[in-house]
């Protein structure tokens, strides 16, 4: 099998660095680029960093994009041109970019997941059958740990779960979007979707997601020992969408959950 020439964003961050790793020990890939948004002086698993540059990512085949959502329409702008396919587990984006990036893939092929682990975008299957079960008599909320260092709150797999109640309820989950907490011991269930983000110590991720009738609790939860889990999937999409058409697809794709 040909090697996919493969680029990698955000190669400084934590997830950035783990793809590296993966990719390094991993026979189907070959890394020919990885950027950053700064000038990086210094090799990274032997590998000297780019600014993000048409230059750059020319030869590749494939982009993996762990970085901020500005880095990330920096590196779709530049993938159009090139008609590149990006894989995209950055998170942290509006409404507004979210459509924006399904305006991409009308163009190129996109893979998009707030989370690239099996066992999560099974727990988001779960829980859209579990929202649609039990229908409108069943409040809930998310709950979600983070190491220290992650800046955004809720994290994108809390917000991916937020979305399987609204899918499995067949409401605009934008519209279920309740109140945001950070770092709170408890927080209430409401009308709306509640999150609440707690951020200590090297956690790599924990996610939670309880359905209350207020006389009985339904938790379905994941819980993350190793980062090498995300970058395998994101390793595992990114063969996947070598395939691919241009179009909007995610791990659930991927996995072939129907």
């Amino acid at each position: 099998m040909k090697k996919i020439n493969l680029a990698i964003t955000g190669c400084m961050g934590r997830m950035g660095q783990q793809i590296i790793k993966s990719a390094k020990s991993d026979k189907n890939f070959k890394i020919l680029a990885i950027t950053e948004n700064k000038i990086i002086n210094k090799k990274i698993y032997g590998v000297k960093p780019s600014l993000n540059s048409i230059e750059a990512l020319k030869k590749v085949d494939l982009i993996i994009d762990f970085a901020v959502p500005k880095c990330t329409f920096e590196i779709l702008k530049i993938s159009l041109k090139l008609k590149k396919k990006v894989v995209i587990g950055t998170t942290g984006f509006s409404k507004k970019e979210e459509d924006l990036i399904k305006k991409y893939s009308r163009k190129i092929p996109i893979l998009k997941a707030g989370n690239m682990s099996l066992g999560i975008n099974l727990l988001m299957y779960l829980t859209e059958i579990t929202s649609k079960s039990l229908g409108n008599k069943f409040l809930s909320k998310v709950f979600e740990i983070h190491h220290k260092h992650k800046k955004d709150h809720p994290s994108g797999t809390a917000l991916m779960i937020g979305k399987g109640i609204a899918v499995g309820k067949k409401k605009d989950f934008y519209k279920l979007i309740g109140k945001k907490y950070l770092n709170k011991k408890s927080f209430p269930y409401g009308k709306k979707i509640n999150f609440n983000s707690l951020r200590k110590g090297e956690v790599i991720g924990e996610h939670e997601v309880t359905f209350s009738s207020g006389k009985e609790i339904i938790t379905l939860n994941h819980e993350a020992f190793d980062r090498a889990l995300y970058s395998e999937g994101a390793l595992t999409a990114g063969k996947w969408l070598m395939k691919k058409k241009p179009g909007l697809y995610s791990m659930r794709d991927v996995l072939n959950f129907k």
